[in-house]
């Protein structure tokens, strides 16, 4: 081999040596990016993982919001309003009536607390002022009685917590002057609040 040759040699060894130089730290490039990519990698699919708990909580909840919402919009007022809460209603009405329109002088203070317990509000204090000042000085002085029965009655309106009543009364009236009684028949608007849970009669207007 010649001198040249020797050369050529000595410097494709060189190119050589300079390449596989040159490539290994691209090789350990790689090799740390793979390394730092694993880390990263999992705690992608941490944070998907634990989103996906989030949105399924998320969901979870916005689902009973919603149930709550329809019962608190729809169910529950339809449940106060059905026909066993009118059938409740109806029954408050008619004892409220007759417990108004019956007494006698001799019990007429148990009369009219029995009355005033089936009442509210304002028509609560007109009832207390007018039995005082009317009913007892002539159920008094002329011995006036009065008997009360309902003979129909009906729910004309019904809301959660106030309704109408329509009832029908019959009425025998007895005293000093008529001992024979006189009967009367009438027809009576009744307004229901429902208060603490009862339903008291507010209003009491004949039609």
């Amino acid at each position: 081999m010649t001198v040249d040759e020797n050369a050529d040699v000595a410097e494709n060894d060189s190119d050589t040596a300079e390449t596989t130089e040159t490539a290994a730290p691209a090789s350990e490039t790689a090799e740390g990016t793979r390394s730092d990519a694993g880390p990263v990698r999992r705690s992608l699919r941490a944070v998907r993982r634990n989103l996906g708990v989030i949105l399924v909580a998320v969901a979870l909840v916005g689902s009973a919001g919603a149930a709550a919402g329809i019962y608190f919009t729809l169910y529950r007022p339809i449940q106060q309003t059905d026909e066993a809460a009118a059938d409740v209603v109806l029954e408050a009405a008619k004892n409220g009536t007759v417990a108004m329109l019956s007494y006698s002088p001799e019990t007429l203070d148990q009369d009219f607390a029995a009355a005033k317990s089936n009442l509210t509000g304002e028509f609560l204090s007109y009832y207390d002022q007018f039995t005082n000042q009317i009913v007892r000085p002539a159920a008094t002085e002329k011995n006036v009685k009065t008997s009360a029965a309902v003979v129909r009655a009906a729910v004309a309106d019904m809301q959660p917590d106030s309704a109408e009543v329509l009832v029908f009364v019959n009425q025998v009236t007895t005293s000093k002057e008529n001992p024979d009684g006189a009967f009367a028949a009438s027809s009576v608007k009744v307004g229901m609040d429902k208060i603490d849970g009862r339903w008291l009669i507010s209003e009491f207007n004949p039609v």
